[in-house]
């Protein structure tokens, strides 16, 4: 399970000191890639200290205390005891309605949201006594049938399980994310959009490569650049809930948002800093997730169900390999569900044919509470976990449940050079990670010695995210990095830092909506498992990005069965050396250490893995104590074969490594049909009588 946000800050690191740790060299490259009435009883002022807390609490038999007073409450605050400016109770109903008469009346066009912009004008209690309760859709990741199947449950609730003190509001993500409609207590309209949806509509986030979304969105997370930054990312889910949390914050009510979905796949380099921001702006915004997986009851064949191609002689069918392998696959990927739901205070519903009863269950939880408010006075914008503690009278022997705490804003202003330093190092321990800057990170691996790996890291932003100032015909932009390696003690053993200034020409500002700018950078490590933070700053704006992950360093010597495989490189570009970003001049010993760096060109890894018909797939992987090797590219489609390279026999060592066999496929994509593949590398020592192979998916475009 992905790790909770820490909770102690480490000191600050020097520049000088991150430098000294084995940081190896650094390239950047730019890379062109082809509302509402309600009853109004409290107004809340909009001030940046205001913290609203929703306590519940229960007698010895677990029924809702409803007869409590404002003095009846102590409230702490990092042990401070705070002044209670706000209080109110909401009595919530629990009686179910009668079910929608058919043939009802039904609504054949979009409701318009009515939703209050966040931070505008005196926010207000909209829904005196009601259960407010938003039907999250992710169409991204379910299939028709599970979509059916959501849909099934989402009207079986609203038709005979809603209670009058019910308000339901729906959300969709396909491609983009949206407020289909408000909080509403109209159970004609909602049956009338959800009867709506059509399953099978955007079960497939690779149609995006295609042609492009022009739909208006309600998520501003995501830039003009996304196709490539979206098809394989996890963050985008992650990113698309957060947005849902954050819309809903305006309301000081307690809210439960229902997710339906398949399950959140995992691509092996997930950014961890996403999972926790998410959680971060739900606890802030007192929404509780509950994750239900639309799958239900899973029971699969050995061999696999009818959608998978045939499995002949595949010794994992007999051996019980594939059916181990399918289950924690499915376990991968109901981890994140979980996850989400225990930091939140909401439950999962995982493994259940009914996925109704994940609806009801966050009905049930959201009992009668009271809403508390207080003037934080520590008005510091300054990330870190503020813990709040709520006490009842000593005469009261009640159970009390409410959020443990929240983290305080993050305000980035415009600093002098100590204060920016100082902002990176802070902004780099922070508990509540800063996602403004999309990144996505690869990190790979190569033997350099028995216990000695130069491990690549390589970093994609988007251009359009990036601010560009102009001076002449040239634009330039600034951009910091800052980086932490941490073993599995937590210790730090290796970091980075940098500065870069980027400068591009007139016609490729002209394009930079469809640029990319890639940053990569190395450090040598010995065998182990490891933990990469790694954060970057756009200087024009401010705007920041966070990457954490775990990651491998494999003791290749330690795994004689198979072939020494180092990591295989899938990449679109070359890049002459001289083109870099930042003077590779300055590290000459760096650049010609470095494994992908052969004759003046850099082979530039492909971080997201979409690629365009005009390009060419780079295969690039290194084999260790092997005489000789044959290799060869399969491209798998729908499960059947798409395409296989020729045979590559390779039997010359790289010169000055001895013991390092250089394995380099160039495969034109021209004649392949853009879609998902999955790619896969298959390597065989006849002379040792070994092989090994590696998978990856991609994507391919049109140009």
């Amino acid at each position: 399970m992905w790790g909770r946000p820490p909770g102690r800050r480490a000191p600050p690191r020097s520049r000088w000191s991150l430098r000294r740790q084995g940081f190896r060299g650094t390239l950047l490259c730019f890379l062109l890639i082809a509302a509402a009435s309600a009853q109004e009883t409290v107004t809340f002022k909009v001030q940046s200290n205001l913290v609203v807390v929703n306590v519940t609490v229960r007698d010895k038999s677990g029924k809702p205390l409803t007869n409590l007073k404002k003095e009846d409450f102590t409230l702490l605050e990092d042990d401070k005891a705070q002044s209670i400016a706000v209080f109110e109770l909401q009595t919530l109903d629990s009686e179910v309605l009668a079910p929608v008469p058919s043939g009802a009346a039904t609504v054949t066009e979009r409701i318009p949201v009515t939703q209050p912009p966040a931070g505008v004008g005196p926010a207000k209690i909209r829904f005196q006594d009601k259960r407010l309760i938003g039907l999250f859709f992710d169409f991204s990741s379910m299939q028709p049938a599970e979509q059916l199947r959501a849909q099934e449950a989402a009207v079986k609730f609203v038709n005979t399980q809603m209670t009058a003190a019910d308000m339901v509001s729906i959300m969709v993500f396909g491609s983009q994310f949206k407020v289909v409609q408000d909080f509403t207590a109209d159970r004609e309209l909602l049956l009338s959009i959800i009867k709506r949806f059509r399953p099978g509509e955007s079960s497939d986030l690779a149609v995006e490569g295609a042609a492009p979304d022009t739909e208006e969105s309600d998520d501003n997370l995501f830039v003009a650049d996304e196709t490539e930054f979206n098809i394989f990312n996890t963050d985008r889910k992650l990113s698309a809930l957060e947005t849902a949390a954050r819309k809903l914050a305006v309301y000081p009510e307690k809210k439960a948002l229902v997710y339906f979905s398949s399950g959140v796949g995992k691509t092996g380099m997930e950014n961890q800093a996403q999972l926790r921001s998410t959680v971060n702006t739900a606890v802030r915004s007192n929404v509780a997730f509950y994750p239900v997986d639309a799958r239900g009851l899973i029971a699969s064949a050995p061999a696999g169900d009818a959608s998978q191609a045939g499995g002949g002689g595949r010794s994992g069918i007999f051996s019980g390999r594939t059916q181990t392998g399918a289950r924690d696959k499915v376990q991968d990927q109901q981890e994140t569900l979980y996850t989400l739901a225990a930091d939140t205070g909401g439950k999962a519903l995982l493994d259940s044919n009914d996925l109704a009863i994940g609806i009801t269950q966050a009905q049930k939880d959201v009992d009668s509470y009271y809403i508390i408010g207080y003037y934080s006075g520590n008005a510091a914008q300054d990330g870190k976990f503020r813990r709040i503690r709520v006490k009842l009278a000593p005469s009261i022997q009640a159970k009390v449940e409410y959020r443990q705490g929240y983290f305080a804003g993050k305000e980035f202003k415009k600093f002098n050079t100590s204060d920016k330093e100082r902002q990176l190092e802070e902004a780099l321990q922070l508990g509540d990670p800063v996602n403004e800057l999309p990144l996505a990170v690869e990190v790979d691996h190569f033997r350099l010695g028995r216990n000695s790996y130069f491990v690549a890291i390589s970093v994609k932003i988007p251009g359009s995210a990036v601010g560009f100032s102009k001076k002449g015909d040239k634009q330039s932009a600034e951009l910091d990095f800052i980086g932490q390696i941490r073993d599995d003690k937590g210790r730090v053993v290796t970091g980075v830092r940098d500065g870069i200034k980027a400068k591009i020409g007139e016609d490729a500002a002209a394009e930079i909506g469809r640029r990319s700018l890639q940053y990569d950078t190395g450090v040598t490590l010995a065998p182990g498992r490891y933990r990469l933070k790694f954060l970057a700053r756009e200087n024009l704006s401010g705007k920041m990005g966070t990457f954490d992950a775990d990651f491998v360093v494999p003791d290749l010597g330690a795994e004689p069965k198979n072939v020494r495989l180092s990591s295989v490189i899938w990449a679109g570009q070359r890049e002459k050396v001289t083109a870099a970003v930042g003077s590779a001049e300055n590290s000459r010993k760096a650049i010609a250490n470095h494994p992908l760096v052969r004759d003046g060109q850099k082979l530039v890894p492909n971080v997201t893995k979409v690629f365009r018909k005009g390009q060419s797939l780079y295969v690039y992987a290194e084999i260790y104590d092997a005489e000789a090797i044959t290799a060869a590219v399969t491209l798998f489609q729908g499960g059947r074969k798409a395409f296989e390279s020729s045979p590559v026999r390779v039997n010359q060592p790289l010169s000055g490594r001895a013991g390092v066999l250089p394995l380099q496929i160039q495969i034109p994509l021209a004649s392949l049909a853009p879609g998902r593949y999955l790619s896969q590398l298959n390597v065989i020592d006849p002379l040792g009588r070994k092989f090994a192979f590696s998978r990856t998916p991609v994507v391919i475009v049109a140009e």
